[in-house]
């Protein structure tokens, strides 16, 4: 009958938000190397476009969250050396990266100083938001978010 009672859960390590926290801090850092806006030039006369790109790290607020992504990936892995709460720490630089974004569209190379001209079906130029903007936009939300969880996570142990 002994082996029919219940056991205790192994105890948890509590590892899962720091890993979490790093890897998003790690991505956050590879978006930056990303193209985050562009010019695109349209003519149906011709059938084509062309573009010309501006990735994170060609402006000073992609270094910056190059930095900040760093900064963040360097909180997850000490949280996984044993102290976690630091891993909560990464909220600030991922908070910092969601303002460099915001000031990378309104100051920075991104869409601010472009102008669109439509001439028709001849031509057409607009500023274009690349993928690489909303990736870093995800990474930089997703290591706030993970930051907040594990610390709320080491309150409620």
């Amino acid at each position: 009958m002994d082996d029919l009672t219940p056991t205790s859960a192994p105890p948890r390590g509590g590892r899962g938000y720091p890993l979490a926290v790093a890897v998003a801090g790690a991505l956050l850092m590879c978006c930056a190397v990303l193209p985050w806006a562009g010019l695109q030039a349209t003519s149906s006369l011709i059938g084509g476009s062309v573009t010309g790109d501006v990735r994170g790290v060609d402006d000073v607020y992609g270094v910056y969250t190059l930095v900040a992504g760093l900064a963040a990936l360097a909180c997850g892995v000490a949280g996984l050396r044993g102290h976690p709460r630091l891993a909560a720490l990464a909220a600030v630089p991922g908070g910092v990266a969601v303002l460099l974004l915001v000031l990378f569209m309104n100051e920075g190379s991104g869409l601010h100083d472009r102008v669109s001209i439509h001439l028709g079906d001849l031509l057409s130029i607009e500023p274009v938001i690349r993928f690489g903007w909303f990736a870093a936009l995800a990474s930089a939300a997703a290591v706030v978010v993970l930051a907040l969880l594990a610390l709320l996570h080491r309150r409620h142990r």
